[in-house]
């Protein structure tokens, strides 16, 4: 028997299950994802991604919980957050239903080897999918994260990978006809990488290039006519080195300034892609040392681009610290979010 700890969380219940109910009784028409042009639509309404990329790990813990998620939602949602991108599935409905209820959409992130836990690997990834195609909160699925930068993973050659890319893609085509799929890509693709995945409605893409992520875009529009979207962007609010008027050690001076001009410059372009989802929302105390303290270091592939010190701070990526205090960098996100976005071009 389920135990309510007061009469409102009771009436909090029985409020979110009406709604869900509903929500999933006219789910194909409440849901219906597509991509057109270098846009995307839910329910043939234009959609631009304001997005954060979200692994909440507890202070002395090295895997994600959500015990937090109600508090981070109003945070999220404060600053003009509508999409939380995931690094894996979630596999408990009712995180799903709050992050819709919420007005929230989810990219939902899937990996190659979990261990046979809705992974590519294992085949388990399309157990995942027939369960929670239907579900509200789904905007699309991304398989991977920065899979090209390991070949290793793949037996030395990254072409494994994209194989397997490939024919995971077809299979959600077959499963899930309402929800695209992409891939978070390290920068731009290659011509390896172009060639063999052809299949892909659109592509996210990974992007440090100091404070001018623009210049992925340009590059883009000459590369493919598909649908393009940062999957990660921003800074550390940590300097290895004091750099002009940023000093060395914490520097949310620093990070606040380097994300006002990335989103700057992307939403500049926001005709041209489909949005970006900022990294991250919370530190990361578990990344590069000890889970019981926020240490300095870490590393990352191809992250000599992270303003303003060449160096990725690996625990000190969020909007918000680990005890979900703002950081500078939060108000420039809700300060740009919040405005109108410019709608994407018409289907």
């Amino acid at each position: 028997m389920m135990y309510f700890k007061s009469w409102h969380h009771l009436i909090h219940s029985i409020v979110l299950s009406v709604v869900m109910l509903l929500n999933h009784g006219c789910t194909v028409a409440q849901n219906e994802v597509t991509t057109h042009g270098r846009s995307i639509w839910v329910n043939d309404e234009p959609f631009f991604i304001k997005g954060i990329c979200y692994h909440p790990v507890n202070k002395g813990e090295t895997h994600r919980i959500f015990d937090h998620l109600d508090q981070d939602l109003e945070l999220m949602s404060e600053a003009g957050i509508n999409t939380i991108r995931v690094y894996s599935p979630i596999d408990d409905e009712s995180v799903l239903d709050r992050i819709h209820t919420k007005g929230m959409k989810i990219i939902m992130g899937m990996g190659y080897n979990e261990e046979g836990r809705y992974d590519i690997r294992s085949g388990s990834f399309a157990q995942y999918i027939r369960k929670y195609k239907n579900h509200p909160a789904i905007l699309f699925w991304e398989l991977g994260n920065e899979y090209n930068y390991h070949p290793e993973w793949f037996n030395g050659d990254i072409a494994n990978w994209y194989n397997a890319l490939r024919k995971a893609i077809d299979t959600i085509h077959e499963i899930d006809v309402d929800h695209p799929v992409a891939t978070a890509h390290g920068e731009i693709p290659d011509s390896l990488a172009m060639a063999m995945i052809q299949n892909i409605d659109l592509w996210g893409l990974n992007v440090y290039r100091w404070d001018q992520p623009q210049t992925a875009i340009e590059e883009w529009l000459k590369l493919s006519d598909k649908p393009m979207y940062f999957s990660e962007l921003g800074a550390d609010s940590y300097m290895k080195k004091s750099v002009a008027d940023l000093s060395e050690g914490v520097n949310e001076k620093a990070q606040a300034r380097a994300n006002q001009t990335i989103l700057d410059s992307v939403l500049q372009h926001s005709n041209d892609v489909c949005g970006l989802a900022v990294f991250s929302f919370t530190d990361g105390w578990w990344k590069a040392g000890n889970p019981n303290q926020q240490d300095v270091g870490g590393w990352a592939p191809n992250s000599s681009g992270v303003p303003y010190d060449g160096a990725p701070n690996e625990e000190f990526w969020g909007i918000v610290d680990i005890e979900r205090n703002k950081k500078l960098t939060y108000d420039v996100l809700k300060s740009r979010f919040l405005k109108t976005i410019i709608k994407p071009k018409g289907k």
